[in-house]
């Protein structure tokens, strides 16, 4: 009886440890992913001057739509931790 007492308590924490291993990876690859973006943009605006305005516009449309699947993927760990 303990035996199964005990795999069930520790399979709930490795559920929750396993989710909370996922929102900081989902956090830590879209922050590397954005700073990508802000690098490619700033190398490209130092080359072409002229064209910054609408590569700084792509930049931060691509960079809002990072941070929507990683909001979207932090929240589906959290609820795994709330569920879980």
């Amino acid at each position: 009886m303990l035996a199964i007492l005990l795999q069930a308590v520790a399979g709930a924490t490795f559920g929750k440890f396993g989710a909370a291993i996922g929102a900081g990876i989902a956090a830590i690859a879209a922050a590397i992913g954005i700073g990508k973006i802000g690098k490619s943009a700033l190398e490209s605006s130092a080359r072409q001057p002229e064209a910054a305005s609408g590569m700084r516009t792509t930049a931060i449309i691509i960079a809002a739509l990072i941070e929507g699947a990683c909001l979207f993927a932090i929240l589906v760990c959290l609820l795994g931790i709330i569920n879980g």
